[in-house]
């Protein structure tokens, strides 16, 4: 079974990046894909929900499960197929766009065609937000398919790891389950051992795995938290003193305060708050 929508290609238009076509394989375990070198000029990401499928690449055959995603470039061969013990579901899209090259190399996606994403949802989200958005209203709304488009493909970008890069997946998981916690307690006094703690491992490891889940530290995650809030308290709570919103957002010391929110936001608490607090 299948949805899908194919689209023209629109050669001169003004967005970063638009669809070629995009769709939703299912129950079709006959389903498989030959793509000669230099025969197609789009990107393509094609993205397992469930089941498994094949992927041949530098004379070699990789599975593909469900979460693994293969993405190619414009002009590269494609050969893949789904399984017929376990038929794959997959998800795809086609998009292209003038700067797309440029901005997927400096991503550093150019490394392999073999991906896994750690976090799913967000990604099958936006792919089906993007399917629905074709199949209602087709190119009606330019605006709307790259804006969609481009939620893709930050989803893909935001959570893709190369395929090989598979060990620790538990701890990497445990990590992204804290998350919602420690942006909810970040106001409160920082205890990196406490956190590892909940995740199962060292203090040290912890932080590895951190950065590598979220290209940032456990410190630089709960300043940006914190930052997050004393921007909403300037704005929403202005009967408190710049002082009170520092102590609020875990910062007793407001000069310290003051020089973290001008690393931040490249202006103090005090200019934010006379800038946005008119609005």
């Amino acid at each position: 079974m299948k949805r899908q929508r194919l689209l023209p290609t629109i050669s001169d238009h003004p967005y970063l990046v638009l669809p070629e076509s995009v769709g939703w394989y299912w129950d079709e375990p006959d389903h498989s894909v030959y793509r000669p070198e230099h025969s197609l000029n789009n990107f393509n990401i094609h993205y397992v929900v469930s089941g498994r499928g094949y992927v041949e690449y530098e004379q070699k055959i990789f599975e593909l499960k469900e979460g693994d995603a293969v993405l190619y470039f414009p002009l590269q061969e494609q050969r893949y197929y789904s399984s017929a013990d376990d038929p794959w579901s997959v998800r795809w899209v086609h998009f292209y766009g003038k700067a797309l090259h440029e901005y997927m190399l400096e991503r550093g996606f150019s490394r392999s065609p073999l991906w896994t994403l750690r976090q799913r949802k967000p990604f099958e989200q936006a792919m089906e937000r993007l399917l629905a958005e074709t199949e209602a209203n087709g190119l009606l709304n330019l605006p709307v398919l790259s804006t969609l488009t481009y939620a893709v493909l930050a989803e893909f970008t935001a959570h893709a790891v190369p395929l090989t890069v598979t060990k620790n997946t538990d701890a990497v998981n445990r990590i992204l389950q804290l998350l919602q916690s420690m942006q909810r307690e970040a106001c409160e006094p920082f205890d990196l051992s406490r956190w590892a703690a909940e995740a199962g491992v060292s203090s040290h490891y912890f932080c590895k795995l951190f950065k590598k889940t979220t290209q940032m530290s456990p410190m630089t995650f709960i300043t940006l938290c914190r930052m997050q809030r004393a921007k909403q308290w300037l704005l929403e709570e202005k009967e408190l003193t710049v002082r009170e919103i520092a102590g609020k957002a875990g910062y007793p010391n407001v000069s310290y305060f003051n020089k973290r929110f001008l690393e931040q936001e490249g202006m103090t608490p005090t200019e934010y708050r006379q800038l946005y607090g008119r609005e």
